[in-house]
């Protein structure tokens, strides 16, 4: 049978059950679109390697498993004791995560070889054919749920992963947990303590005990490249004896029943390496008896490890090493401590992540970009919300023209106009621009910024209008002085605009003339030695809503605020958590929810076994106008921002460019390799932005 997501607290509310199409009082149904760095162009598929002879030609030595159409990652070869789900046994059977909709499931892939056994050889690997491969789903979303689902092992007939399902009820932290579900009967069974996140679980050969990296009741501090945690083990079956054995820690992989590899990034050389933890046989297990020993050298980096369990002598890791900019799999003999080259023969110049090991230690599997493939611009995602059309758009800062005809949306440098075909893509203009929004009553006018992102009140930043239908594009300058003037967005009726600008020496909210600019009129809204941007009007002219650090300024931290044009009614939507983020509000068209990003949810996964984010965090969430019925939308372990609502329904499907472009990503800045600074933080950043085919 196929599990669906069955345990846990994070139902739909009802007060979007009721909202469009399913409702008995219907309204007329809507989209939202938002951006999520890097992620349109993740064609993944899982890609295996004969380890015996890690250096064949590349006719000879890779294999793709996955589909070659989902973006399929995060893979593991079932141990051959797990019983088949199969009538007839396969020859390669294959679990992972994919992403199909915009949300994230967990397959199998068993796949058959054509060859007669007696000339079949593990080494010299067959490419599936749709007919030599069964996909079967293993957990799906269900109807009215939706969440991420990752690092997935099979124990006998359980399967161990992670979910983020159950909302923890505090801002700013990860719903991470780990579940164990039967597949014969879908019973589901957490893991993880509530109160606790866990991230990237790996299961005991003998399936005794699970290994998760974990914060433990310490909680999330805001971390974006090495998360501080530490590693856990407990039993798999229920969960139950619980320890600490490693302090700092992450991605723990076992090498037999007390043995278990994970990576840390050290302290003392910045260098990430594996390190080996034993665990004592006999009497009490806690971080002081588990010993603990430095695998790798320092001089690049190594992480992300996966132990072979018939073979000890060997691991497969992956590596960042100077003078490359490419993530690569290798193999390191922890005898004579020597790295094998297992990717680099194949794609020198594509990045490979997270390798895994079959359980006879003959082959090692990752996942890769498989190459130029159909690129959308327009990723329906599915959400449990009726009446809400949802995607995700290759670019930042999309927005709808009035008739929902067009999109705008930046793509730095420069915005861009696009049909929402995907036909009639048109640069209007070339400069740092950020972000779009359309006038309400002049069509074909757009308002945005020009000039660096991410400034200070001194930046010469300015805000422009610029008719898109014009046969010459001539911008409108409306702010002058360029003390960053930013984030504008018009008032219903077109008259206004209201911006945030750092004129005074701080960043507050003000209102201009939307065609004069300051010069036609200017109001000052906010008032403090705070910040007060990414502002937003809603359609019934009554509100303005607008993101602010004023309970801590200048912490970073940023609350979701709502209040009136005329300067009344303040009061906060959304408290985010200490030090946390919300950002981006967009109402909806009737003016009754806001649509926004935010970090509540905390991190979902360790943030090096993902290409580059900014910031590898921040979901997309809807609340009421009066801060209630808080519902997280995106469930993954990427960076989903700047939202938009627009009145026009889009038929749920996706929208490929007219042009399919090869696609590109970049692995982790702080990864680069520069000088003596290993990648940590503060060291500058390269480019490591590739084209996935070679």
């Amino acid at each position: 049978m196929v599990a669906k997501d069955i345990v846990g607290s994070n139902y739909l509310p009802k007060a979007f059950i009721s909202y469009g199409v399913h409702s008995k009082n219907p309204i007329n149904p809507t989209t939202i679109i938002f951006t999520t760095n890097g992620r349109s162009s993740y064609a993944f598929d899982i890609y295996t390697r004969p380890i015996l002879n890690p250096q064949a030609t590349p006719a000879d030595g890779e294999l793709r498993l996955t589909d070659g159409n989902s973006v399929n990652f995060n893979g593991h070869f079932p141990s051959s004791s797990s019983p088949s789900l199969l009538s007839i046994t396969p020859d390669q059977t294959l679990i992972y995560v994919t992403e199909r909709n915009g949300t994230s499931s967990i397959y199998l892939d068993a796949i058959y070889y054509q060859a007669p056994d007696h000339t079949r050889s593990r080494s010299t690997l067959q490419v599936p054919t749709e007919s030599t491969r069964v996909q079967v789903p293993l957990i799906e979303n269900s109807e009215n749920r939706v969440s991420m689902k990752d690092r997935p092992s099979l124990v006998g007939e359980h399967l161990i992963y992670v979910s983020t399902h159950e909302d923890t009820g505090v801002p700013r932290t990860s719903w991470a947990a780990v579940y164990s579900t039967h597949l014969k009967t879908g019973l589901t069974r957490r893991l993880t303590p509530y109160g606790v996140a866990d991230f990237s679980p790996a299961v005991s050969p003998a399936g005794t005990y699970t290994a998760v990296a974990s914060y433990g009741e310490k909680g999330w501090n805001g971390e974006i490249e090495e998360l501080g945690t530490d590693i856990y083990i407990f039993l798999t079956r229920d969960g139950s004896g619980r320890v600490k054995v490693v302090e700092h820690g992450g991605w723990p992989s076992w090498a037999d029943e007390s043995t278990i590899y994970f990576h840390r990034r050290s302290s003392d050389d910045g260098w990430w390496s594996i390190y080996r933890a034993v665990i004592p046989k006999t009497g009490p297990v806690t971080v002081d008896t588990v010993v603990t020993q430095r695998v790798t050298a320092p001089g690049l980096h190594v992480f992300t490890p996966a132990a072979a369990v018939t073979n000890k002598s060997f691991i497969a890791v992956a590596t960042r090493r100077p003078g490359s900019d490419f993530r690569h799999i290798e193999l390191y003999d922890v005898v004579k401590n020597k790295f094998i080259e297992v990717t680099r023969p194949v794609s020198p110049k594509t990045h490979h992540f997270n390798p895994f090991i079959s359980p006879d230690s003959n082959l090692v599997g990752y996942h890769k970009c498989r190459g130029p493939t159909k690129h959308l611009l327009l990723e329906n995602i599915q959400i449990p919300v009726p009446g809400i059309s949802f995607f995700r758009i290759d670019g930042s800062f999309p927005s709808f023209s009035p008739d929902g005809s067009r999109i705008a949306y930046v793509n730095l440098p420069g915005f861009y106009v696009v049909n929402r075909d995907g036909t009639g893509r048109r640069k209007i203009f070339t400069g740092s621009a950020f972000p779009t929004a359309w006038d309400p009553k002049r069509k074909g006018v757009i308002y945005t910024s020009v000039g660096p992102t991410f400034a200070p009140e001194s930046a010469n930043v300015d805000i422009i209008s610029i008719n898109v239908d014009d046969n010459i594009l001539t911008p409108t300058k409306l702010t002058s002085g360029g003390e960053n003037n930013a984030f504008p967005y018009p008032s219903p009726d077109g008259k206004w605009i209201v911006f945030r600008s750092g004129r005074s020496g701080h960043k507050n909210l003000y209102v201009m003339d939307s065609v004069l600019g300051e010069t036609g009129g200017l109001h000052r809204l906010t008032n403090g030695p705070w910040t007060d941007t990414m502002c937003n009007w809603s359609p019934d002219g009554d509100w303005i809503a607008f993101a602010s650090d004023r309970e801590n300024p200048g912490s970073g931290s940023f609350e979701l605020y709502v209040i009136h044009p005329n300067g009344t009614g303040l009061r906060k939507v959304v408290q985010s958590g200490l030090a946390g983020r919300t950002n981006h509000p967009s109402f909806s068209p009737d003016g009754k929810y806001i649509v926004f990003t935010s970090d509540y949810a905390g991190v979902s996964a360790e943030p090096i076994s993902n290409p580059h984010h900014y910031q590898p965090y921040g979901d997309i969430f809807i609340v009421g106008l009066d801060g209630s019925g808080l519902h997280r939308l995106t469930h993954n372990s990427f960076e989903d921002g700047t939202p938009s609502w627009g009145r026009t329904y889009l038929r749920p499907a996706d929208v490929e460019w007219q042009n399919v472009p090869e696609c590109s990503f970049e692995d982790c800045h702080w990864l680069n390799i520069d000088g003596a600074s290993h990648g940590v933080e503060g060291a500058p950043f390269g480019s490591s932005k590739i084209q996935c085919s070679q």
